[in-house]
C-alpha cells in the first residue's frame, strides 16, 4: 500500500533538476555581482557588452549580451568547457579552462578569432569617436538630466556611419581636397571630413567636428572594459 498521492509516486516525479531560474523574470536574474568576466566587442558597426556568469557551486552558467540573457545552463556538473552563441549572425564562443589554485580562465572567440586578435582587426576597419553633449544645454540632455553621449563609428570599407549602434544615411558633399558629411544630433552639428593624407601609406584621413571643434579619435581598446552607459542598449 502506498501512502503517496498519484502525482507524487516515484514513476511520476521529474528527473530534471527543479532549481532553475525559469520562474524568475529576466531583469531579476541579472546580477552584476555574479559576473566573472566581461568583454566589449564591435560587430557590424555596433558595440556589444558580453558578460559571463559562472557559478562554481551552483553549476549555473549564463551569458548576457547588453544585459539580455542569450544562454543559460543550470546544474552543470562539468565546470569547464565552451558555449557557443551568435550575435548578429556572428558565431561567438566562450571557453572556461582550469587555472592553478582551483581557479578558472575565461576566453572569448569571435568568428574563430580570439577577442584580442578580433579587436585589433576591427580597430583597423573602423574609426571611432566618443562625444558627450554639453550638460548645461537643456536640449543636449536626456530626460534624466544627464548629458547625451554619442558613440560614432565609421566602417572604412563601406563608409557606413553608425551613431549609438544605429545606421545613418547621410549625404556627402565634395569639397576642396575631399568630402564633408554633415548631420545634426539634438542641437549639435557634426561634420565628418574625409581628406587625402597625400601619401599611400596613410590614405584618407577622417576628422569629426562637433560644432566646429575637432573630436579626438578614440580606440576600441580604450573602451573595452568601460561599464559606461554608452555601451548599454535599452
Amino acid at each position: 500500500m502506498s501512502f503517496l498521492s498519484p502525482t507524487l509516486r516515484l514513476e511520476n516525479l521529474s528527473t530534471q533538476p527543479i532549481m532553475t531560474q525559469d520562474h524568475v523574470p529576466e531583469d531579476q536574474r541579472y546580477n552584476k555581482q555574479n559576473i566573472v568576466a566581461q568583454w566589449c566587442v564591435p560587430i557590424n558597426g555596433k558595440m556589444y557588452r558580453i558578460e559571463l556568469e559562472h557559478g562554481t557551486t551552483s553549476g549555473r552558467r549564463m551569458i548576457w549580451v547588453n544585459g539580455r540573457e542569450v544562454l543559460r545552463r543550470d546544474w552543470m556538473f562539468k565546470l569547464v568547457g565552451e558555449d557557443t552563441f551568435h550575435i548578429d549572425q556572428t558565431r561567438c564562443i566562450i571557453r572556461v579552462d582550469p587555472a592553478p589554485g582551483f581557479k578558472y580562465e575565461y576566453s572569448l572567440y569571435i568568428d574563430g578569432k580570439s577577442h584580442e586578435l578580433y579587436t585589433d582587426e576591427m580597430t583597423r576597419q573602423y574609426r571611432l569617436w566618443l562625444y558627450t553633449g554639453n550638460a548645461a544645454d537643456a536640449e543636449a540632455t536626456t530626460t534624466t538630466g544627464a548629458a547625451q553621449e554619442y558613440r560614432i563609428m565609421l566602417k572604412l570599407d563601406t563608409l557606413s556611419l553608425f551613431v549609438n549602434d544605429e545606421l545613418r544615411t547621410e549625404e556627402s558633399v565634395f569639397v576642396h581636397g575631399g568630402t564633408d558629411t554633415k548631420f545634426l544630433l539634438q542641437d549639435t552639428e557634426f561634420v565628418l571630413q574625409a581628406r587625402s593624407s597625400g601619401n599611400k601609406h596613410d590614405g584618407i584621413v577622417h576628422t569629426l567636428l562637433a560644432n566646429g571643434v575637432a573630436v579626438p579619435e578614440a580606440k576600441i581598446q580604450e573602451i573595452m572594459q568601460e561599464p559606461v552607459s554608452i555601451l548599454q542598449t535599452n
